[in-house]
């Protein structure tokens, strides 16, 4: 999908060039060119600035349009080695969204976040923990394509990243955005950010409550840990007004 903006930015140097051709063979030809209205004069970007800034994410007012605006990106480094990329999936109208880094070696082959062990993992916290259908919750990632041999995406790249995750926040509108590992949350709260100190704690990000716990692989590799995101997911659940399991 070529990006709208660099359509319009050739379709205004075409504009360009004819005019000045036509400009050209007046002269050539000895006669005054016709007159031209100032508004004729102004620039494609003064007349039409709303089809410029369609290449800003802020005009996608649904997951759909959202989805069809980053297209095929090229935004970034990582398409370069990606395989899918990795929007995001769940319900345009989830309670809570679950947020982690970048896409896995089966999230980049299925185009699908979280479906890995570590996805599976988290389905069941969504599912057997807090009650709820994967569905009805919604879940991607900062970046949306998997980093070479799964490094920490680099700044670089969250930054081109952060405005789709952004936007999808601000088409869901959930109640509760929870934030999976250091990563996510160094991305949402700053490079300051220490998921040891401040997992199990409230934060905000864009007015929304935001819960920060461990990353699922975390808890694979430490399942000493599962008992600390528990908590977390509680104090989410109670949040939301779900009921907690006594043996949850």
């Amino acid at each position: 999908m070529v990006e709208t903006g660099s359509n319009m930015k050739r379709e205004l140097k075409a504009v360009i060039k004819d005019a000045k051709g036509l400009l050209d063979a007046y002269r050539d030809l000895g006669v005054d060119a016709p007159p031209v209205s100032p508004n004729a004069l102004r620039t494609r970007e003064e007349q039409a600035p709303s089809a410029l800034q369609a290449d800003s994410p802020e005009t996608a007012d649904t997951l759909e349009a959202l989805r069809a605006f980053v297209g095929d990106c090229r935004r970034c480094k990582l398409h370069q080695g990606r395989n899918k990329l990795v929007f995001g999936e769940g319900s345009a109208r989830a309670r809570v969204v679950f947020v982690g880094e970048g896409p896995g070696r089966d999230e980049d082959r299925e185009g699908r976040p979280f479906v890995g062990e570590a996805g599976k993992l988290l389905t069941r916290i969504i599912e057997n923990g807090m009650g709820l259908r994967r569905e009805e919750v919604y879940i991607c990632n900062v970046v949306k394509c998997r980093p070479p041999r799964n490094r920490d995406p680099e700044r670089d790249e969250i930054e081109t990243c952060l405005p789709f995750l952004k936007r999808q926040l601000a088409v869901i509108k959930p109640e509760v955005i929870c934030v999976l590992g250091r990563v996510a949350g160094e991305a949402l709260l700053g490079p300051d950010f220490k998921i040891s100190q401040r997992r199990g704690q409230w934060h905000e990000y864009m007015g929304i409550p935001l819960m920060p716990t461990y990353h699922p692989a975390y808890l694979l590799r430490n399942p000493s840990a599962k008992r600390p995101v528990w908590k977390d997911v509680q104090g989410m659940m109670d949040r939301l007004d779900l009921e907690v399991k006594k043996n949850g």
